[in-house]
């Protein structure tokens, strides 16, 4: 069954890219979509069979390569951690699918790309199944490469082709730390298998070696690496800049990147490896640090966002955030939590996200839209539960996993368990503001946009309804209904597939805090959703005033709108100087200058004096080259003499001096 999860997708993926032309449109669509429907009912009965009855299931298919000490296998590790990430990436995967049939339903390349969609499923499938860093490592930079295709979809768009080469070339600074942590890992433990990797991390937990005169602790390194290669996935603050970008793609591709895919790799691979990152305390406050300030960034970054995809972009990136910063505080499984739930709202918003822009003809600003609560009732309902669930209302699904991090964050009693929460606090009334915004600027406010395009305006089809109304009911329920089984009090759900230090632990703690603590992340969200209905109905012409004439709030607009300025500062004093050191060092200096001046130019500036003399002795005289083979004849004897009496003596270097007095005399 395992092995039907993986090749499905991969089937469907080859089949309608290599046989479009012969599927026609439908035909792609059905294949697609059927193979990953059969995909998502096979991980339901897995979940079952292995989460449930906690077992574990260990396949080891075939031998990958063995050299040495290094072995690698194409193996598969199903424990309840697998199988949790299964059900989330094929459900998700296939709603996406068959939304994709009727939003892109009249792009002249759907064979592509239902294939591309088919091929992220897979790579994302062999990236939670590896049982080894190498094979995981397979599917993270499979994720990667399909990502690229699918934001550069549109490849005939400039801003499409930005944005994808942003993502990957982001991407591979995260991707060559991952690759650093592998390979510092194998000279550690001998091993890239996560079961004898994960049995002697306790037992190396001092190891160190010396690097320029300092001690570094080997297990520090890797998990610091393996986290630097989660920052570049998981967009966590300075390698984010990648994610908001990345809207460029068609929406059900934001859609199965944010909800079920790319960006969740990066939480999974802390959350795989949390045997090892147990044991390197400082490393987790790093992690815990990262990922408060990532989602406090992301959140005051979408308070002034006005693109529509581009708000619930950064409100990812927060929830990334929140995710980060639970594995700091070793909350892997609530982590896990919110992951799960995340991806239902998630994927409600960015659909419904681009049920509205479907019927806008294709526009996203939200200051050309308004008054669609009318025009698309429907709509209307599932995004303003899905920003519900997502500012963590109560009883909603979003409210069961943010609302428990941020309790154990409290609970933990130390610095960065209180950094984490008060910032996770603040971000989630942001969180709410941006959210109400959003639903006020879409829907509510009097329209904005053109009379044509208001008037023409339409609720979707239904092949595109029924993801969003089996999504709504995942954002209002699934966190009700797994609550117990994910994060409850001595749940055995989880077995050896998560590792918590004794030390760590603090769900007990979290049950004993003061009960006002743990409704403050409830009353910021409802304060911060009434501030920005209040603002945006009653004080709009405040709120530009603001902007335009006072000169704080014009600097901190600036400062939010313009992203708190790093894509600026990379591009001024990163990327800028890299070009200008290659072009004038690296191109002018060292291959113009030095490498052709030793190279081609060099060789042939020597070679043509050299055959000047030599073309100088073709005289066509007789007693010229009579002479000649007489001095040749003269040496080459001398030469051997020389040997003979001098046997250290090189007769080559006789050879050499005689021709070099031939030409140059």
């Amino acid at each position: 069954m395992i092995i039907a999860i993986l090749l499905l997708p991969l089937i469907s993926a080859t089949i309608a890219g290599f046989g479009g032309r012969y599927l026609g449109v439908k035909g792609a669509q059905v294949l697609t979509t059927t193979l990953v429907f059969i995909t998502a009912l096979l991980s339901l009965q897995t979940f079952y069979s292995i989460g449930l009855s906690g077992t574990t299931t260990h396949i080891q298919l075939a031998t990958w390569f063995d050299s040495e000490l290094l072995y690698v296998s194409w193996g598969f590790l199903v424990d309840s951690l697998t199988v949790s990430m299964l059900v989330v990436v094929n459900s998700v995967s296939f709603l996406v699918h068959l939304y994709s049939i009727g939003y892109m339903g009249e792009d002249p390349h759907v064979p592509r790309f239902m294939s591309y969609l088919s091929l992220f499923t897979f790579f994302m499938l062999v990236l939670v199944t590896a049982d080894n860093y190498v094979q995981l490592f397979v599917g993270w930079e499979g994720v990667g490469l399909s990502s690229y295709l699918l934001i550069n979809f549109w490849y005939s768009r400039i801003q499409a082709n930005k944005a994808a080469m942003k993502a990957m070339i982001v991407n591979r600074i995260g991707d060559f730390a991952l690759s650093l942590g592998i390979f510092v890992l194998f000279y550690t433990f001998k091993s890239i298998d996560f079961a004898t990797v994960f049995a002697l991390a306790p037992y190396l937990a001092d190891v160190t070696f010396n690097f320029l005169g300092f001690e570094i602790n080997q297990l520090s390194l890797i998990t610091f690496l393996f986290f630097l290669g989660a920052v570049g996935k998981s967009a966590q603050i300075g390698l984010h800049t990648w994610l908001p970008d990345a809207m460029e793609g068609p929406t059900p591709v934001s859609a199965l990147i944010h909800a079920a895919t790319m960006v969740t790799a990066g939480v999974f691979l802390i959350i795989r490896s949390s045997p090892v990152f147990e044991y390197t305390p400082y490393v987790l406050f790093i992690v815990t640090v990262a990922g408060a300030i990532t989602a406090f960034f992301a959140a005051t970054t979408g308070l002034v966002q006005n693109d529509l995809k581009r708000v619930i972009a950064y409100s990812t990136c927060s929830q990334l955030g929140y995710m980060v910063f639970a594995c700091g505080i070793s909350s892997y499984s609530v982590s896990m939590f919110h992951l799960s739930n995340h991806a239902f709202f998630k994927a409600l918003l960015f659909l419904s996200a681009g049920a509205v822009i479907h019927a806008m003809n294709d526009e996203q600003d939200m200051r050309r839209m308004g008054g669609l609560i009318t025009i698309i009732p429907f709509t209307y309902a599932m995004m303003f539960i899905g920003s519900l669930s997502l500012m963590g209302f109560p009883f909603l699904t979003g409210f069961y996993s943010k609302d428990v991090i941020l309790e154990l964050a409290f609970s933990k009693y130390s610095l960065q368990g209180s950094f984490a929460h008060w910032l996770g606090t603040i971000s989630a009334s942001f969180t709410a503001f941006y959210s109400f915004r959003l639903l006020y600027l879409t829907f509510i406010t009097n329209p904005n946009g053109p009379k044509s395009v208001i008037s023409t305006a339409h609720e979707p089809g239904f092949v595109m309804i029924l993801p969003l109304i089996l999504l709504v009911l995942g954002s209002i329920f699934i966190g009700f209904i797994s609550k117990d089984m994910f994060i409850g009090l001595g749940t055995s759900f989880w077995g050896n597939a998560i590792y918590i230090h004794p030390l760590h632990l603090s769900i007990l703690d979290s049950e004993f805090i003061a009960y006002y603590i743990k409704l403050t992340p409830v009353i910021f969200s409802l304060l911060g959703a009434a501030v920005a209905l209040t603002l945006y109905h009653f004080f709009n012409s405040t709120l530009l005033d603001l902007k335009l004439h006072n000169e704080l709030g014009y600097k901190v607009y600036s400062f939010l709108s313009k992203k708190w300025y790093f894509d600026k500062v990379y591009n001024d004093f990163v990327v800028q100087k890299a070009l200008d050191f290659g072009y004038n060092v690296g191109f002018k200096t060292i291959d113009r200058g030095f490498v052709e001046y030793i190279g081609p130019y060099g060789i042939v500036n020597t070679v043509q004096p050299l055959t000047k003399h030599i073309n100088s002795m073709q005289s066509g005289f007789v007693y010229h080259y009579g002479f000649v083979i007489f001095l040749g004849l003269i040496l080459f004897t001398s030469a051997i003499t020389f040997s003979f009496v001098l046997p250290a003596f090189d007769p080559k270097l006789l050879v050499l001096l005689g021709l070099s007095l031939l030409v140059f005399a």
